[in-house]
């Protein structure tokens, strides 16, 4: 599988294009009422600000969304992601590939700016190490065995706690599922000519959200981040023609891209996201362990934009 962009012309060439995804969407419990500005003052204990160097803002056609970086889960990717914002060239690109209940496709820069401007290959970041200790998640189920949970709001699935009594470095391997608002990194396919470990260190600027199900996507691509605010508007993207996602004829497009702490102190919103080790959230995973539902069945960590 790949997910990148190619003209008619690279078609042509033979190398490989991801098939449209043939699963299901996701089953969606009951949305989280929203929350305003009011609820996180009247529960300042239930929320953390969010790292103003790990949130980026989208503009686009369809509207506002909200992004946050887990730099724990795949640090080189964060960065190589934040480098391409603050230099201007997610500006102006389409969303060139748009797979309806899967993802929408964007940041081809090479198409847009050329290929003088393009950045180095990142290496994969597929999984991480994670302390117990130091990075514990809120489980589905016992926490010394659970391998489904959040972590900072994030979905996380990773190898049961109790492993790390066995290893080396005292962690377990995680990583972050491509559930529904995920952020993941685009990369070429092994084929002719792409050795697996080539293909597998290829992504560059191009990456996608998560608009459905990806989970067959897990520990292939690289997931960096995740839709705080306007998975609504990740959803409305304009679809490309079933089931090859593209080309789309005036497609949407990333408008503007910017990291909040490149934003003036006095003029940058707060972004406040709920604590996902609050009793709301204990509720909810102990439900999901009862039903036997998965990450990313749970409905999304909610999140306030204080402007």
């Amino acid at each position: 599988m790949t997910l990148r962009s190619f003209s008619l012309s690279l078609l042509a060439t033979g190398l490989a294009v991801l098939p449209a995804c043939g699963q299901q969407a996701a089953t969606e419990e009951a949305a989280i009422p929203g929350f305003t500005v009011a609820d996180v003052e009247a529960a300042p204990e239930e929320w953390r600000q969010a790292d103003p160097e790990n949130l980026v803002i989208f503009e686009t056609t369809k509207g506002r969304i909200v992004l946050e970086l887990l730099p724990e889960a795949a640090p080189k990717h964060a960065e190589h992601f934040k480098a391409y914002v603050r230099k201007g060239l997610y500006d102006d690109t389409p969303f060139h590939r748009v797979l309806k209940d899967f993802m929408a496709q964007g940041g081809d820069v090479r198409a847009r700016y050329g290929a003088d401007v393009m950045l180095e290959q990142t290496p994969a970041e597929f999984t991480f190490r994670r302390d117990p200790a130091e990075m514990p998640l809120n489980t589905i189920g016992p926490a010394d065995a659970g391998t489904e949970g959040l972590y900072k709001g994030f979905p996380i699935t990773t190898q049961a706690a109790f492993l790390g009594e066995m290893t080396g470095d005292g962690a377990v391997d995680s990583w972050i599922p491509h559930c529904a608002g995920v952020l993941s990194t685009a990369r070429l396919g092994a084929g002719p000519g792409v050795t697996k470990e080539e293909a597998e260190n290829s992504a560059n600027s191009q990456f996608f959200l998560i608009s459905g199900d990806g989970d067959h996507l897990d520990k292939e691509y690289t997931a960096k981040g995740r839709v705080l605010i306007g998975l609504d508007v990740v959803k409305s993207i304009k679809l490309g023609p079933q089931p090859n996602g593209f080309p789309i004829e005036d497609p949407d497009r990333l408008e503007s891209a910017i990291v909040v702490a490149d934003i003036p102190e006095d003029e940058r919103p707060t972004v406040w996201v709920q604590r996902s080790d609050i009793p709301a959230w204990d509720d909810r995973l102990a439900a999901a362990d009862q039903l036997g539902s998965d990450i990313c069945d749970l409905p999304p960590v909610p999140a306030v934009i204080e402007e």
